[in-house]
């Protein structure tokens, strides 16, 4: 090698000097000296300064005050989910979301206006994002969104599950054995309603085993059931609840111990709805071999508890004048009210039109089906009437729209009323009202409510007072959920964590233990916790011991809401798909 006037060279075979040819890779050879830029196309002059070659790289990241606004965002999003500030975990689910959708219409709008790429770029990740979204949009849709409002997806040309079963008409039942449903005799072991033998939450006649690892409980039973949010009432070995099957709604009996469908009662109606799901949510009532039971859309039966034949039946909005479009605006979620039968009354929350004046309650006669009485002038909630004696009166107590209330059981006349805030058709009352002998009544409530606890005392003439003894936001907040009292101690899910409560001040003992917007029962000194994604959970009711786990096992699969069912030891559990019975363990066989 040499050079030869600035050049250089290499020797050839010959040994003459050639030029090194520099062909450039793509495109005119270009190289920048002193400020110069040389190409083989001509020489031009350009900026060598440091700030020249920085604003050249930051077309192609964001500016400094884009990039703090993002950060901000973001920093906003962790503030809102860490700090709970707004009481509720689907609010900041919420929050999440616009605030996620404004990041990315920042980004978005300074890569399409103010970056440094070629249109034809711009254009062409604008074009791609939009079609894998707009593909995205066809080929799937939202089949259900969790408690804090995280979307489910399915294939958008499938049949929904409930649409895929067969409604279980006469000849599908032809192998069952109708005489072996007797639902007139009862046992101790007996859960025939909502919430279990006093709407409570609890079961007091059976004692878990502890030790779940040498003894694990036994599936009995597992298959796919209708739509829906119902529980089962259990009476006998007989298990009733409510499913959606197509356009069929539906109340079914099931043998406890085989899964066998024993009889089933159809009515041509479907509720629907993205955010609330498909099926009826309310739990059947048994009493006296009879079957209670309000769809979602307010049809009421009385059954023979035996075969499923219809004895008298109600069309709530019907009867009381609600059309179909005030219904919707006024109770969008569906009729979710579980019936309570005093005596020989079948007790039921009726609703109204908007301006045109509410019924809170109505008493029906539980065998003929003839009204004997109204109560109240609110709007109805998706909580269940409960009955107690308080303050030396026994009652009927009701959670509605806004406000609690009590009423005489023989005329539904209206003795107290306190304020609780709710909407029916935005921030909705669900839990049940607590009594508590002698005077007391505890509530709660998600949507950042917390729990109140109240006084009942005398007033004039017949008419009884509310005082709050405490009222604390922070506790129990109870969206989907019920509570269970062990002692002196509230249990329950406050906004998907499990919470322990001091009931006489109301102050919390512990919060530990996510398992979202299921349910609880507790049986005896034992809580059993259904997650919201179907696992079964024993947890020790101790405020000393925060979410003590002593077994698990997961039960079912998919968003599980519905309230489950203990009967001596078949523990039933379903979901809008599934259902299952499994024997637990248990201390003392029954």
């Amino acid at each position: 090698m040499r050079q030869v006037q600035g050049q250089s060279h290499y020797r050839g075979p010959v040994g003459q000097g050639f030029p090194r040819p520099r062909r450039p890779a793509h495109g005119p050879f270009q190289i920048a000296v002193e400020g110069w830029m040389l190409s083989n196309n001509g020489s031009q002059q350009v900026s060598s300064s440091p700030d020249a070659f920085s604003r050249r790289r930051k077309r192609h990241t964001p500016p400094k005050l884009v990039l703090a606004e993002l950060m901000l965002l973001c920093l906003l999003g962790v503030f809102i989910h860490a700090t709970d500030i707004l009481g509720d975990h689907a609010f900041a689910n919420i929050a999440t979301l616009l605030l996620s959708v404004i990041v990315v219409a920042t980004i978005t709008v300074w890569f399409l206006f103010f970056s440094g790429y070629g249109w034809r770029s711009r254009l062409l990740v604008l074009a791609g994002v939009v079609a894998a979204v707009s593909l995205f949009a066809v080929l799937f849709r939202i089949e259900r969104l969790s408690g804090e409002l995280v979307p489910f997806f399915a294939y958008r040309f499938s049949l929904k599950a409930d649409q895929r079963l067969q409604p279980p008409l006469a000849g599908a039942l032809a192998g069952a054995d109708m005489a072996s449903v007797d639902l007139r005799t009862t046992t101790e072991f007996d859960f025939p309603q909502f919430l279990g033998p006093r709407r409570s939450a609890s079961v007091e006649h059976v004692r878990l085993a502890r030790n779940w690892t040498d003894r694990p409980p036994e599936l009995v039973w597992r298959h796919e059931i209708g739509a829906g949010w119902s529980g089962f009432s259990v009476v006998n070995g007989h298990a009733v609840t409510m499913e959606q099957r197509g356009d069929w709604e539906m109340v079914t009996c099931y043998s406890l111990k085989t899964g066998q469908i024993e009889w089933a009662n159809s009515t041509a109606a479907r509720y629907e709805k993205l955010e609330a799901g498909t099926g009826p949510r309310s739990t059947p009532t048994i009493n006296e071999g009879m079957v209670y039971a309000i769809g979602a859309l307010g049809h009421l039966v009385c059954l023979d508890g035996s075969n499923g034949k219809c004895l008298w039946e109600k069309d709530l909005l019907k009867e009381f004048g609600i059309t179909p479009k005030d219904e919707a605006a006024g109770v969008p979620w569906g009729r979710a009210a579980s019936p309570l039968v005093v005596g020989d009354r079948v007790i039921v929350p009726v609703g109204g039109r908007k301006g045109g004046g509410f019924v809170s309650l109505a008493a029906y006669d539980k065998r003929q089906g003839t009204l004997l009485w109204k109560g109240g002038d609110r709007q109805i909630s998706y909580s269940s009437p409960a009955t107690a004696t308080l303050a030396g009166i026994e009652q009927i107590l009701s959670v509605n729209e806004d406000t609690l209330s009590g009423h005489d059981v023989n005329t539904g006349r209206l003795l107290w009323e306190h304020p609780w805030k709710g909407h029916t058709n935005a921030d909705p009352n669900v839990s049940q009202v607590v009594p508590i002998p002698p005077n007391l009544v505890f509530i709660s409530k998600g949507y950042g409510q917390g729990a109140m606890l109240l006084r009942l005392g005398p007033g004039t003439g017949d008419d009884l007072t509310a005082e709050v003894v405490w009222k604390n936001s922070k506790v129990l907040k109870t969206k989907f959920t019920n509570v269970a009292i062990c002692g002196n101690y509230v249990y329950g899910l406050s906004d998907g964590i499990l919470e322990c409560v001091d009931l006489t001040d109301g102050l919390s003992k512990w919060k530990q233990g996510r398992y979202g917007h299921g349910q609880i029962l507790l049986v005896n000194d034992l809580l059993l916790v259904l997650s919201e994604k179907g696992e079964i959970l024993l947890v020790e009711a101790a405020p000393d011991r925060p979410n003590n786990v002593l077994g698990r096992f997961q039960a079912i699969d998919g968003l599980t809401w519905n309230n489950f069912a203990l009967s001596g030891p078949y523990l039933l559990v379903r979901n809008a798909d599934e259902a299952a019975c499994y024997k637990l363990p248990l201390e003392e066989q029954p």
